[in-house]
C-alpha cells in the first residue's frame, strides 16, 4: 500500500474510516478513538503525501484521495463500511457518496464544503509552500482551526496539531492543495444516496456553516448539526462529537450488512 494506515477496535465489529483534514495526520482523532472503538473497528490512514503516504507519481486530485479509500477497503477485504471526515476528509466522503455509495452504509462529513475557497488561492498557497516550506501555513493556521478561548485554555492541544501540520511534507501538502483548488462537488450533490451527517462549526471561518447548509439543502439524506467550534471540531468539541457521530452511524444499523 502506498497510505500509511493503522486499524484500532474489536476485529469483529463494522469498520469505520476516518480521513484527515489538510496538514494533519491520524493523530488528529485521538479524542474519538475511546469512543468510537466501543462501536466500530476503526481504520485511520494518513491522506496521500501526509505522513508516511507516498504522494505518487501522478497530480494528487479528489478522485484520487477518494480512491485511496476504495484501494484500503479493497485491501482489508472490506465490502462496506461507515466513514467519517473533515475538511478535506469531508469532501473525499462526499465523492464517495457520489461515486462508490455502495461501498459505504453512512458518511459524515465535518467542517466541510462542496466548494472549500478558491482556485486561485489553494494554487498560491501551494506555491507558498513550495518556496518557503510550511512555516508561513502552520504560523497562521491556530487561528483558523480553533476559536481564540478554546486556543486560550487548550494550548497542550492546540501546539501538538500545529507542529504535525509543521512536520507535513512541503510537496504532498502543496499536492493536495492542487486538489483543492479544482475540487468542485456542488452540482453532483444530488447525486449523493447514502445517508450523510453534516456537521458544521459555528465559529469556522473557513468552511462555514453556510456551506454546511447547502450540502443538505441538495443531498438527498443529508442531516445538519452545528457544534460550537471553530474549524476542527472533532477536536474542540470532542465529547459532543462523538456521541452524535456514534448515534447517527449506529442508526438502522440492524438493518443493514455489515459484511
Amino acid at each position: 500500500m502506498e497510505i500509511e494506515y493503522r486499524l484500532d477496535g474489536p476485529e469483529d465489529a463494522p469498520l469505520l474510516v476516518l480521513s484527515n483534514s489538510l496538514g494533519t495526520t491520524w493523530e488528529m482523532w485521538q479524542a474519538q478513538i475511546p469512543a468510537l472503538t466501543q462501536h466500530f473497528r476503526v481504520l485511520r490512514y494518513n491522506t496521500r503525501g501526509h505522513g508516511r503516504s507516498a504522494v505518487g507519481q501522478q497530480p494528487v486530485t479528489l478522485e484520487r484521495l477518494g480512491q485511496d479509500v476504495i484501494a484500503l477497503l479493497d485491501h482489508l477485504d472490506v465490502e462496506r463500511a461507515c466513514f467519517c471526515g473533515i475538511s478535506l476528509g469531508g469532501m473525499t466522503g462526499m465523492w464517495l457518496n457520489r461515486h462508490a455509495p455502495e461501498r459505504f452504509q453512512r458518511i459524515v462529513v465535518a467542517n466541510t464544503a462542496a466548494r472549500i475557497g478558491q482556485e486561485a488561492g489553494w494554487r498560491e498557497r501551494a506555491a507558498t509552500v513550495r518556496g518557503q516550506g510550511m512555516n508561513p501555513v502552520a504560523e497562521s493556521a491556530a487561528d483558523r482551526w480553533f476559536t481564540p478561548a478554546f486556543r486560550h485554555s487548550n494550548p497542550e492541544v492546540v501546539y501538538p496539531l500545529i507542529e504535525q501540520l509543521a512536520a507535513t511534507p512541503a510537496e504532498g501538502y502543496a499536492a493536495c492543495c492542487d486538489a483543492l483548488a479544482m475540487a468542485d462537488l456542488r452540482d453532483e450533490l444530488t447525486q449523493m444516496p447514502r445517508p450523510m451527517l453534516v456537521i458544521a462549526g459555528e465559529s469556522d471561518p473557513v468552511t462555514t456553516s453556510r456551506d454546511a447548509e447547502a450540502i443538505v439543502v441538495d443531498a438527498p439524506h443529508a442531516h445538519f448539526l452545528i457544534l460550537p467550534a471553530s474549524h476542527l471540531s472533532n477536536v474542540a468539541c470532542a465529547a459532543a462529537f462523538n456521541q452524535h457521530v456514534i448515534t447517527f452511524l449506529t442508526a438502522g444499523a440492524e438493518h443493514e450488512p455489515h459484511h
